[in-house]
């Protein structure tokens, strides 16, 4: 099974971080995946884009034209995305940014306030984890545990209270999802 993921919301929210922990988990889970990230001109509060491909054979190309999951962390990326979805696709969307949560009628839509969740935590820089959090929820790609154990892999100079956070992030994007 082959998942095209796309992870899109302001430069500065953790995006091409939350998708190289997904594409590094996938690898520790025995799978096969890409990672391409893209910067917006103005990184931090411009558009910033992470595409993820996970599978269980050889992937042709990192490129992804009609995502079938999205990770969408605020409006503007919503509206960029919503239109490329494949038919049938998932979006999660961060309720905190994104007040319509309307979506075409084919797009299977999971929400979770991310933001407001990861300032309860102590940092809205943890939006990503829980956002991560939700997409392993919603879709059993990856265990949460894979994404929990590849912490330390992903950032091997994180201190001990920056990835406890994380696993706290994760966790209660996991157990939130609307």
């Amino acid at each position: 099974m082959l998942n095209k993921i796309v992870l899109a919301g302001f430069g500065g929210q953790g995006i091409i971080v939350a998708g190289k922990l997904l594409a590094i988990s996938a690898m520790n889970e025995k799978k096969e995946t890409t990672h391409y990230p893209s910067y917006g001109a103005e990184m931090r509060g411009g558009t910033c884009s992470c595409s993820v491909v996970v599978g269980d054979n050889l992937i042709a190309s990192p490129i992804i034209k009609n995502p079938d999951i999205a990770l969408i962390f605020n409006k503007p990326s919503k509206e960029k995305y919503e239109p490329l979805m494949r038919h049938g696709g998932i979006m999660i969307l961060n309720k905190s940014l994104i007040e319509d949560t309307n979506l075409r009628g084919d797009i299977k839509k999971y929400l979770i306030k991310a933001s407001e969740i990861a300032e309860q935590l102590g940092s809205v820089k943890s939006t990503n984890m829980v956002m991560l959090g939700a997409f392993v929820k919603a879709t059993s790609i990856i265990k949460l545990d894979a994404i929990i154990n590849s912490l330390t892999i992903a950032f091997p100079n994180a201190k001990e209270k920056a990835i406890e956070l994380n696993i706290r992030a994760l966790e209660a994007g996991y157990n939130n999802l609307e």
